[in-house]
């Protein structure tokens, strides 16, 4: 019985087949029909056959961006029906997924409706969405209308499909892929149009001009009718190639450019995922500190990570805070709109920003890592390309599209050529084909009779027996004539693409900058050069000399050199900083955006920054809270700062040198920093203990309680060191008496105050004894003295008088050296007014006097701190 049930189900007989070869052979079919039919995009147009598919149907269907929305159930139904019958679900999603400007660079799908977000909502039913074709998908399915790709028959025969789409627009590269086929998987990342564009365009500039071989198409024999186009050979040209190197494509396509915006880290990785096709990149999110109207700072996130979903991203952060790995957080909020995305992360009056900042990037899909693997089917195969074979491929995959495109036209050409060859024959013999036609018995009869007569095709004959009577008219004739000069030109023109290498080439390239003009749009993503932690956008940053400015809350900007103009002791000055009422300008320095800063706290702990990384601002704005640079303290702040090059050297503070040569003097080669707190007490450390600052600081001095760090100077360890207080006491002394010690410890005693409200306002190095001491009083009186009145003594003393304070003076706010004939002095005050002073104006006075009046001062204003330019 058993054997009767095995023969009836099997009538030709069992085959006996080993399982595991059996397995093994079913497996691999699976296998393939999944990479090549469903899950690998072609290296061509760039899709997989379910996209192709869609576009496809919605050209045909007319679905095109001039016309109207149509239900998305439509072109499902005509997808699934005619071309791929694997399900409505999976066509509806890949549907929408062209149509989401999150998910893809440039959609290909115009759609109306509720289609998702990127918070990972579901779109809405396909019965109640609308779609239609995206203007950038017109670029994908160009040309299709002129044999331009090959058909073959959809799944039951009933119809034909391409088997790739004509594609102007080199889609893969632009708009990247993601699939999971079988034993493999593609992840493309998306690039902006423009720099692909120029990066293509170079290419074919650099390219081997002789790609084509000596063909053995006759043109002018061989194509006449559109079916002559079926008997050509496929490959016409060789593969094109290319010798330029990858820095070259570099510099148009610096990384990739995702569409939702944030940054890319680390040009080495890039360069290996562009070199190799494999790689892995860094994203991070957009998020700013930003301070609020109640002075509470908030972290804004406004980008996110490619194909990051913004409601799992809140709902981690939100809990990290409340398993308080993330603490001083006091509110967390997405107050995203149609606008954009704004997640709002409120920080408590003791919370860090900085520190909290780095733990959402660390414990977050704030920061991402993009893992591409740039796979894709060529020729049916499936292939890992570097950068440069994407674009070669397609270049090719152009030129076969713009050499089938121009055989098309040269036929059609060549049909319509001949006809007008026929009517012209009519035309110059009318009255002997009107008397042909007229004796004829019907339209068959005419037909040979012309064709006997006149030596007419069937095609002309036909066509001058469609002829309509108003033709005759010389208007008309006249017409027919200059419609066939130009077919004849325009076969002209066509014969030349089809035999000139080069011609194909030039027609691709201004193809690409006609597409370029129309559809190139801005990056979205900024792409930086280092890691995340060593990261540096220098290249992109011009070299040149800045003002920084820094007040007493910490509030920092920096502005161009012509801000300020020079003008004469006693000027009121212009607004140079707007600043809170409790606040006052406390630092400005000159420097070059290529140069480090080192920030001095009053804790005494030093930080380091680029100064390109400070916002620039213009000459009235506050500028921006250091606290989104630095990782500082709540009740921390900058009270000394120091400049470095890029060799490491540092430099000045606030010395501009140029203009004449000038003496050589000591202190080029700095050894050591030179610290003085605002109790008196100093300190000297090797330079060298600062060569590597971490992102959270490093300590420079230990403190006494109650005291504070209040200078930094620079010295050679031959120089000597002059101390000023605020009560006009000054010591001077040599930094040999200071023995020299490590970071983490105590210094000694510099100056002793004979009262207990005086501090320390100014550390200086004296390089020549020629050169001037400055010192400017709260009231704006200033004066400078020669540093040769100030008398060398053992440091640990009272001091002499560097100026009388009294009432009218009041105490001073800030004393320099100034060692060059040719300087300015900028002075600002607390309210934020500003006065440029060449230093040759200041009068030179005596130790013991107060000096003369600099600035005209306001109600209520005073000197808050000045600058040598």
């Amino acid at each position: 019985m058993e054997k009767d049930t095995q023969i009836s189900l099997t009538p030709k007989g069992i085959r006996n087949r080993n399982i595991v070869d059996e397995m093994k052979s079913s497996y691999i079919n699976y296998a393939m029909s999944v990479i090549v039919a469903r899950a690998l995009p072609d290296i061509r147009d760039g899709l997989k056959p379910v996209q192709r598919r869609i576009l496809y149907a919605m050209y045909k269907l007319g679905y095109i961006p001039s016309k109207a929305y149509k239900k998305c159930a439509r072109t499902v139904g005509e997808v699934m029906g005619k071309y791929h019958p694997h399900g409505d679900t999976s066509i509806y999603e890949a549907l929408v997924r062209m149509s989401q400007d999150f998910s893809i660079r440039y959609p290909l799908v115009d759609g109306q409706g509720n289609f998702g977000s990127i918070d990972g909502d579901r779109p809405a039913a396909m019965r109640y969405t609308e779609s239609k074709m995206h203007k950038h998908a017109l670029l994908v399915v160009g040309d299709i209308d002129k044999q331009t790709v090959d058909y073959v028959p959809n799944y039951d025969g009933s119809a034909t499909e391409p088997q790739i789409l004509p594609s102007i627009l080199p889609n893969l590269i632009l708009n990247g892929a993601d699939g999971i086929a079988v034993g493999m998987a593609t992840k493309i990342p998306p690039h902006n149009l423009g720099e692909v564009l120029d990066a293509i365009t170079d290419i074919i500039s650099k390219g081997n001009q002789e790609i084509f071989k000596k063909t053995s198409i006759d043109y002018k024999k061989d194509i006449k009718t559109e079916e002559d186009l079926k008997t050509l050979p496929k490959q016409r040209f060789p593969k094109f190639k290319t010798e330029i190197e990858l820095n070259e494509l570099m510099q148009h396509i610096p990384g990739p450019d995702f569409p939702t915006g944030g940054s890319i880290y680390d040009k080495k990785e890039i360069e290996l995922t562009y070199a190799t096709g494999r790689g892995r990149i860094l994203m991070r999110g957009i998020a700013e500190i930003q301070e609020n109207k109640n002075g509470k700072f908030q972290i804004i996130i406004s980008e996110l990570p490619y194909q990051v979903n913004k409601a799992r991203l809140v709902a981690k952060i939100a809990d990290l805070i409340k398993q308080k790995r993330i603490e001083g957080v006091s509110d967390l909020r997405d107050e995203s709109n149609r606008l954009g995305i704004r997640v709002v992360v409120d920080i408590k009056r003791d919370g860090k920003p900085k520190t909290i900042l780095n733990k959402l990037f660390k414990y977050t899909e704030l920061q991402k890592a993009f893992n591409a693997n740039m796979l894709a089917l060529v020729e049916s195969e499936p292939k890992v390309l570097n950068l440069k074979r994407f674009l070669e491929l397609y270049i090719e995959h152009r030129q076969e599209i713009v050499i089938r495109r121009a055989e098309y036209d040269l036929a059609k050409s060549r049909e319509r050529e001949h006809i007008l060859e026929g009517l012209m024959i009519a035309l110059d013999n009318i009255d002997e084909v009107i008397n042909t036609i007229r004796k004829s018995k019907n339209s068959d009869v005419a037909k040979l009779n012309l064709i006997k007569k006149f030596n007419l095709t069937e095609i002309q004959a036909q066509a001058i027996l469609d002829m309509q009577l108003r033709r005759l008219a010389a208007l008309e004739r006249e017409k027919i004539i200059n419609e066939y000069k130009e077919i004849k030109n325009k076969i002209i023109e066509l014969l030349i693409i089809l035999t000139t290498p080069e011609k194909v080439l030039t027609i691709i390239s201004e193809e690409l900058v006609l597409l370029k003009e129309k559809y190139a749009d801005k990056r979205r993503t900024r792409v930086y050069k280092g890691g995340v932690d060593d990261f540096s956008d220098e290249d992109l940053i011009a070299k040149e000399d800045v003002i920084v400015t820094v007040s007493t809350q910490g509030y920092i900007k920096r502005m161009k050199m012509g801000v300020y103009q020079i003008q004469h002791r006693g000027g009121v000055g212009k607004k140079g900083m707007t600043t809170k009422e409790d606040d006052a300008v406390e630092h400005v320095f000159k420097c070059n955006t290529h140069d480090e800063i080192l920030f001095f706290t009053n804790k005494g702990r030093v930080f380091q920054e680029k100064v390109y990384s400070i916002p620039e601002f213009g000459r009235t704005a506050k500028g921006q809270a250091l606290i989104n640079l630095i990782n500082l303290d709540t009740d921390e702040l900058i009270t000394s700062i120091l400049t470095k090059d890029k060799e490491g050297k540092v430099l000045d503070e606030d010395i501009l040198q140029e203009g004449e040569e000038k003496t050589e003097k000591e202190g080029k080669d700095y050894k050591y920093l030179l610290m003085a707190t605002q109790k008196g007490i100093v300190k000297k450390t090797l330079l060298t203990d600062f060569a590597n600052i971490r992102t959270n600081g490093i300590i420079a001095i230990k403190l006494n309680k109650g005291d504070e760090l209040s200078w930094v100077k620079p010295t050679t360890g031959n120089n000597e060191i002059i101390l000023v207080t605020r009560h006009g006491r000054s010591i001077r002394f040599n930094e040999k008496d200071v023995r020299s010690t490590g970071r983490d410890t105590m210094g000694v005693i510099g100056i002793k105050f004979r009262k207990d409200d005086d501090k320390v306002i100014t550390a200086d190095i004296i390089r020549l004894k020629e050169d001037l001491m400055l010192t400017v009083s709260e009231n704006g009186f200033g004066k400078t003295t020669v540093l040769d009145q100030f008398p060398l003594q053992k440091r640990g003393g009272q001091g002499v008088f560097a100026a009388r304070v009294n009432n009218k003076t009041g105490n001073l706010v800030a004393a320099r050296i100034l060692d060059h004939p040719k300087l300015e002095l900028l002075i600002m005050s607390k309210k934020g007014q500003a006065v440029k002073i060449p230093t040759k104006d200041l009068p030179n006075r005596n130790r013991q006097t107060a000096g003369v009046k600099l600035m005209r001062l306001k109600s209520g204003d005073n000197t808050a701190a000045i600058a040598i330019i």
